[in-house]
């Protein structure tokens, strides 16, 4: 191990994977923590007031275990109430995950855009508060759905999962004539980092094609700025993931892809 950077990467389940992945590519060299906070999971069912007093200290003992340059917040409900918080109460830097609502309503050429998320999400005022600055004339459907985020986990822990279950958490996103592909939903926005793991069924099991919104990348794209020129550290340093209810995960096989094929601690 060299002077690496470490990222922290915390997300309440498996779904911030798909940011890591995305991270890990855009900072090669750095050192990696992937804490999802299961003990918690899901957040969706849980309310605000839990959901902060939860987080905040948690991060403050995380951070002074692992005292990494940066860290990420790679949750939608997570980000959307806990972040100003952070920010105030800690000095590293941090990377929120919200909506993709701006690039999905000036993207989408039906002007009929979806957002996916948990049902804490698209209720809350942040995610409102987003359509009302960047809808851009568009008609936005929000879909909570109770269910997807821990079907998603479980399809990666290789449990079989229905294509019916699946669909019917995320078929309200398809709106207007599927006859007509100038009057019917174009772009669907994933709303929980979740929802990326089954992207391949959703694409599969869609009535039509549309665009189909993850803010992984960009998240990347945010990290990488804020972190200036990547550092000397040797390609695929370390990297560990923790559970906060201390289970042993057991899915070494499935997880070394998220982080570019790294050997976990």
């Amino acid at each position: 191990m060299t002077n690496s950077e470490t990222i922290l990467v915390f997300d309440s389940g498996l779904g911030g994977l798909t940011v890591l992945r995305e991270v890990v590519a855009a900072r090669p060299g750095a050192h990696y923590v992937y804490v999802a906070d299961d003990a918690f999971f899901p957040y969706g069912h849980h309310d605000e007031a839990e959901i902060i007093a939860r987080v905040v200290p948690l991060m403050g003992e995380l951070i002074g275990t692992h005292d990494p340059d940066l860290v990420v917040i790679a949750c939608n409900t997570a980000s959307t109430l806990v972040l100003s918080h952070l920010r105030a109460a800690y000095s590293v830097p941090f990377v929120g995950t919200v909506p993709a609502i701006k690039p999905a309503c000036a993207q989408s050429k039906t002007r009929r855009v979806s957002v996916l998320g948990t049902k804490g999400t698209v209720k809350r005022e942040y995610t409102k508060a987003l359509i009302r600055d960047f809808a851009q004339g568009c008609e936005v459907t929000l879909v909570g759905s109770p269910e997807l985020a821990s079907l998603a986990e479980a399809a990666l822990g290789g449990s079989p999962i229905s294509d019916e279950a699946i669909l019917a958490e995320f078929a309200p996103c398809f709106v207007g004539d599927a006859a007509d592909a100038s009057a019917r939903t174009d772009t669907v926005v994933l709303a929980c980092t979740h929802y990326p793991l089954l992207l391949d069924r959703l694409k599969r099991l869609a009535p039509w094609p549309v665009a189909w919104i993850d803010p992984a990348p960009a998240i990347a794209r945010r990290v990488s700025d804020l972190l200036g020129a990547r550092t000397s550290g040797v390609a695929e340093s370390g990297a560990e993931m923790i559970f906060t209810s201390n289970r042993a995960h057991g899915l070494s096989a499935m997880l070394t892809p998220f982080f570019g094929g790294r050997a976990l601690a």
